[in-house]
């Protein structure tokens, strides 16, 4: 994703069930991104915006980081469509336990496509598609995800080397893209449920997620 600039418009205190953060707000003017769905054009300036969970002295050494797209039926509601509720807590947890860390929140919604887009989609896995083929189907990519912009928060607070909990190779990439060193990938492993058990074989098998080095049960 190709970004002109990223600014940090906001940081104030957040005291959380989880422990004490620093919440801070950022903003990136995105330069001529794809579109993310066939016949669209996207548009040729845009703001995108997401924000930092932050916790403790975390340039002692490389932080634990999360980078979480926004998941507003998981993170919320907690759907059991999904494990994205879990990875949220998991990664709070760690940080938390850790005592240092930073998670990266964007407004990613569906893998990029919406909230509206995401519930269509919900609509088509309930007549047998996988979530890939219901994001194709409304003329989506799989994943429109970028990952651009938390790896320029990251460069902007002096950040250059990580402990990344993810299982997307996409994440480590981005980050390592721009020079940020992923030190460990900390798995993003939870405990499966019967609803969601096929969406996890469906980003193993299709979306090339991993689980502590081995494909995602």
């Amino acid at each position: 994703m190709p970004l002109e600039s990223v600014r940090k418009v906001a940081d104030a205190d957040f005291p959380t069930r989880w422990g004490h953060f620093r919440i801070l707000g950022f903003e990136g003017t995105v330069i001529g991104s794809e579109p993310c769905q066939q016949g669209m054009t996207a548009p040729s300036v845009k703001t995108e915006s997401a924000v930092a969970l932050v916790m403790g002295n975390i340039h002692s050494s490389p932080p634990i980081v999360r980078i979480h797209s926004q998941c507003l039926t998981g993170d919320v509601f907690h759907s059991l469509r999904c494990d994205c509720r879990l990875q949220l807590e998991l990664a709070l947890e760690k940080i938390t336990e850790t005592g240092t860390g930073i998670l990266l929140y964007e407004q990613q919604e569906g893998r990029g496509i919406g909230l509206m887009g995401k519930l269509k989609a919900y609509e088509l896995q309930d007549q047998g598609l996988d979530t890939v083929e219901a994001n194709v189907e409304l003329g989506y990519k799989a994943d429109c995800r970028e990952f651009g912009l938390p790896a320029a928060i990251l460069k902007l607070m002096g950040i250059d080397s990580v402990r990344l909990i993810t299982n997307n190779p996409e994440k480590v990439a981005a980050l390592q893209s721009v020079g940020i060193t992923v030190i460990e990938r900390i798995p993003a492993d939870i405990e499966p449920e019967d609803t969601f058990r096929d969406y996890l074989k469906v980003k193993r098998e299709k979306m090339g997620h991993l689980s502590d080095g081995q494909p995602t049960r």
